[in-house]
């Protein structure tokens, strides 16, 4: 009997972020959903960090220049239960889409690189955090744990997400795909940092990366990435040195299938717009008959993962008797993924 595997429209978004201005990124953010809707969108991913924009000024100059932009960017980051992310959620409700949003996370004093997936009907499946900052990065965002790797059921699919450089991780990426991810939404910041003067975060090393995502995982990708223009240049007062460290361009959004093949159509890396392809669950099995690197192309008995998905808190009450240890194999049972797991 032929069964009916998902399929739907995704796209990734190539925009710029309107730096340092909250209200005036939803506003661009809902503008970008409706238009995706019109074309028929069902799943959209947004890039890294994108309200309020992603912090270049940390790679354009001294710590002590950049404290200038400290209070704007803590205030205009969004809190995970506040009203902004209501309003993305009426969009995707409206539309009936599934969003993968990325932001900038204010709890208290600490901000985090997050990631919010919204489903169509409006309601938050799950919030996640970048499980370490890169580079200079960790002076303005904390970090993530091991909650924050997981994959989701939805109407799309098994989905999951990560941030950029999370993408070169692979025991993170091993983990994802250890739980079936089928479909990945990648969310990179602009490519245009350090251009032509660091190969590593450039978008040939960067989007090599997240095809090699697609091929390993055999899943589908869709990997959004922002735009620098003149207008954020002139935002932060940057002086000819610093643009020359981050021109404006950067924006290279792909989607990939499972078996590491460009799909949908391109923009140039200075254009803004949406990158859509049409995506059919039913192919990965194609794929997966292959290789299948955390099933049966897995060796078990010569290399396996631990995996501790139990929160990390700065305070936590300890009660020795309701601490357990789960693991994801029967007792004598050779499995690729071991998890650590906290009862409740």
């Amino acid at each position: 009997m032929a069964v009916q595997h998902p399929k739907f429209r995704a796209a990734a978004v190539q925009h710029a972020s309107v730096l340092h201005d909250l209200a005036g990124g939803i506003e661009k953010a809902v503008s970008i959903i409706d238009d995706a809707g019109k074309a028929g969108v069902e799943l959209l991913v947004f890039p890294e960090a994108w309200v309020p924009g992603y912090p270049y000024w940390a790679w354009l100059g001294p710590p002590v220049w950049g404290m200038q932009f400290v209070q704007a960017y803590h205030d205009n980051s969004l809190e995970r239960d506040g009203s902004e992310l209501a309003v993305l959620g009426g969009a995707a409700k409206r539309n009936g889409m599934h969003i993968v949003f990325g932001f900038s996370e204010r709890v208290g004093g600490t901000l985090y690189l997050a990631q919010s997936i919204i489903g169509p009907d409006g309601i938050t499946i799950a919030n996640r955090r970048k499980l370490r900052p890169t580079h200079v990065e960790r002076s303005i965002y904390g970090d993530g744990d091991g909650t924050n790797i997981a994959v989701h059921d939805t109407a799309v699919g098994r989905l999951g997400a990560l941030c950029c450089w999370e993408h070169l991780q692979p025991l993170t990426k091993y983990a994802m795909y250890s739980m079936n991810e089928q479909v990945h939404a990648a969310s990179w910041p602009t490519f245009t940092i350090y251009q032509d003067k660091a190969y590593a975060l450039g978008p040939q090393a960067n989007m090599a990366a997240t095809q090699v995502y697609a091929l390993e995982g055999q899943c589908f990708v869709i990997a959004a990435t922002s735009v620098m223009t003149q207008e954020i240049l002139d935002s932060m007062g940057a002086s000819p040195e610093q643009a020359e460290l981050a021109p404006p361009g950067g924006g290279y959004s792909a989607i990939f299938g499972p078996d590491g093949q460009p799909l949908g159509n391109r923009l140039a890396p200075t254009e803004e717009g949406l990158i859509v392809a049409d995506i059919d669950l039913g192919v990965i099995s194609l794929a997966k008959a292959a290789a299948d690197p955390a099933g049966h192309y897995a060796r078990p008995d010569v290399t396996r993962l631990l995996l501790n998905t139990k929160p990390s808190l700065p305070v936590e009450q300890m009660n020795p008797m309701a601490e357990n240890v789960e693991h994801s194999l029967d007792e004598g049972e050779a499995a690729p993924v071991v998890t650590l797991a906290a009862e409740g």
